[in-house]
């Protein structure tokens, strides 16, 4: 027995194929250490003999597994029964029942059971109940019954990808609001785009200092308060004079460089408690009754962060789990606060509601791959979470050194046994009057890059996820919600995922930075892959301007994040830029373009047969700085920085909007490439 079957068996990888294509092995101890984060004891020969036991021996414990999955209306479950003595039943979710044919080939026996492969047909999508009975023992899975494909957006769109909290208008508090988004959103509308991208607009620990970082929220499930118009709030224009007057004297000033979000919280969460007595009583129970358990216990959270601080680790013990006898007095003691917590959510979806209807596609929301260790979900979703492990990503040719996002990582083997529903309340949350969903790291779905505890990035492994039963969830729930899906499938990726991806009608991203061969040579717009969203960079990669002036050269070397000599990292983004211009001199987009060069890349993007097509705002205007450096936290002003024009000069969003820049490209994501002067010369 080998600790390479056993790691086999748990989905944990020995060695992984790099960014370069060579094969790599995995050390040993993050081998074991991810082991032991699944709760299997690797620690010398003996363990290992014995959790290789165990492995067999669960097999054959459940009469059937903890989920199955049916695509298309057909699926196979793997049901184990005595022989002579069973039965099997779906419950489907509208109440009714049908009972199962244990019918289907044998594929293993041991100890008079017999391991069968029952066909399931004819399932309607839904959320469905797998029951089987044997040896006086019944067990049963949940069956996700999904659609086979995602319907793709019918026509070519282009919008806007954002960072909501850099665009500031003249009314905002001091951070890009939901009234600001519902503008952008019309103004793109007018304009003919049709769909809009949002960095993730997940909910914050309501307690300062507020994670300026979109991607460690403390829940996915629910959404950004910190984002609130207080003057658009129902209770706002209900109150009385002086109400409004006070509300109003608390508005703070921005900052004209940063976007802070300690002193515009502070305010608003004053304003809304000034706003609290006023709220409707019967649209919050319903809101409440709606959402149900996950709303309450969110709120829950936040009424305890405010008592105790954040992390929730540092809590009284008793109050650590949510499950606790603690808990649920607090939750009595705290009652009024839950649901101050709870309406604040409730204004929050009626903020959003409707903004996207005007689009042919709509509001693409952001789902980060995960969530920060101390917050609201890793309380309340611990037992499904590996809470003392990482992820992140091994080293590549851009993070040379690898990176630690600090997110604990969802436990395979738990969201099995929990049917996959903690995976669909979160993407049910993000798709919540969204037109559709945009995965971080979609690779997430199939596998994760675990890190140890005090290991570098470096030093992780990958564990597995079962990914079909992942996509059926989303494809089921993307359906219902008639979303569409766009996975950010940039970097190493395996070829199980496109492909993957593509059977379920999921969107892949192309951007135009990695458009190239083996030989390192930007592929001509015409051979993109069709089935995308395009763009020319992305949040964490250099923008357009920043890119031709070796922008992210200079920062990642003044701030020591560079794994090669600056001389030879600036050598290799010269190159870079070089084959990007004879691709876009080839191809007539230089030309076509007036010689602007941003505005080539972007008419490579619309010359690509890629389905969606988005800019951003500060390449538009000349922005050098991209909005997050990876392997940073604090060295850069990562998720704080305003657009600004090409002098640094952050710019307000109306003059945004009407900035020149702006409408070229508008113009020329609306109409295309002139086509009289593209095509290859």
């Amino acid at each position: 027995m080998t600790l390479a079957q056993l790691a086999a068996a748990h989905g944990v990888a020995t060695s992984y194929e790099d960014w370069s294509g060579a094969e790599t092995p995995v050390a040993e101890a993050a081998v074991v250490a991810a082991l032991a984060a699944l709760g299997v004891d690797a620690s010398d020969e003996d363990a290992v003999d014995r959790a290789l036991a165990e492995v067999e021996q669960a097999s054959w414990r459940r009469r059937v597994p903890p989920t199955v999955v049916v695509r298309g209306g057909r699926g196979t479950a793997e049901v184990v029964v005595h022989d002579g003595e069973a039965s099997l039943e779906l419950r489907l979710e509208d109440g009714t029942s049908r009972p199962l044919s244990l019918a289907g080939p044998v594929l293993a026996r041991t100890g008079g059971l017999a391991r069968r492969a029952v066909p399931l047909e004819d399932v309607p999508l839904g959320w469905h109940e797998l029951r089987a009975t044997s040896g006086g023992r019944t067990d049963s899975a949940v069956v996700v019954s999904a659609p086979s494909r995602l319907p793709l957006p019918a026509d070519r769109a282009w919008g806007w990808m954002l960072q909501l909290y850099s665009l500031r208008s003249s009314a905002s508090w001091a951070i890009g609001d939901y009234a600001d988004l519902r503008t952008v959103v019309a103004a793109a509308a007018r304009d003919g785009a049709g769909v809009v991208l949002l960095n993730p607009l997940h909910a914050e620990t309501p307690v300062t200092p507020i994670n300026p970082s979109p991607y460690s929220p403390s829940s996915r499930r629910f959404r950004s308060a910190l984002y609130l118009h207080v003057e658009d709030v129902p209770e706002h224009a209900a109150a009385p004079d002086d109400v409004r007057e006070a509300v109003a004297a608390l508005r703070p000033t921005a900052d004209p460089e940063r976007i802070l979000r300690d002193e515009p919280w502070s305010a608003k969460l004053a304003a809304l408690e000034l706003l609290w007595p006023l709220h409707r009583e019967q649209d919050l129970a319903a809101w409440r009754e709606a959402q149900g358990a996950a709303l309450e216990q969110f709120a829950l959270f936040c009424a305890l962060a405010e008592q105790h601080g954040v992390p929730w680790q540092s809590w009284p013990e008793p109050l650590r789990h949510p499950g606790s006898p603690a808990v649920a007095q607090a939750g009595e003691d705290l009652a009024d606060r839950v649901a101050f917590w709870c309406w604040v959510q409730l204004l929050v979806d009626e903020q959003l509601d409707g903004i996207g209807a005007d689009l042919a596609v709509g509001v693409v929301h952001d789902l980060a791959v995960g969530v920060d260790a101390g917050g609201a979900d890793a309380w309340a979703l611990q037992d499904a979470l590996a809470l003392r492990t990482t992820v992140g990503a091994p080293p590549d040719s851009f993070n040379q050194q690898g990176q630690d996002w600090g997110l604990p990582p969802w436990r395979p083997d738990r969201l099995a046994d929990a049917g996959y529903a903690p995976f669909r309340e979160l993407v049910r949350g993000v798709l919540r009057s969204a037109g559709g969903l945009r995965i971080d790291h979609v690779m997430g779905l199939f596998r994760l890059w675990w890190v140890p505890p005090g290991a570098t990035a470096a030093d992780g492994t990958y564990v597995s996820y079962d990914a079909d039963a992942l996509l059926a969830v989303l494809a089921l729930e993307a359906s219902r919600a008639g979303a569409v899906v766009v996975g950010e499938d940039l970097g190493t990726v395996e070829d199980r995922v496109r492909e993957a991806l593509d059977e379920t009608g999921v969107l892949g991203s192309s951007v135009l930075w990695f458009e190239v061969d083996d030989d390192g040579v930007f592929l001509p717009p015409e051979s993109w892959r069709a089935g995308t969203l395009a763009t020319v960079t992305t949040h964490d990669l250099p923008t357009a301007a920043g890119f031709l002036a070796e922008e992210q050269v200079r920062v990642r070397d003044e701030l020591g994040q560079l794994g090669v000599p600056v001389e030879q990292e600036r050598a290799t983004v010269r190159a870079q830029r070089a084959a990007l211009m004879t691709m876009l001199e080839d191809a007539g987009l230089v030309e076509a373009c007036d010689g602007d060069v941003v505005l080539a890349m972007h008419a490579a993007l619309v010359a690509s047969p890629s389905r969606l097509v988005l800019a951003a705002f500060g390449d538009a205007v000349g922005d050098l700085r991209q909005p997050n450096l990876p392997g940073t936290v604090d060295e850069y002003p990562n998720w704080r920085l305003p657009v600004a024009d090409g002098t640094g000069r952050p710019l307000g969003l109306e003059e945004l909007l009407a900035h020149p820049g702006v409408r070229r490209l508008t113009e020329l994501l609306a109409q295309g490439v002139p086509r009289s002067t593209t095509g290859v010369r």
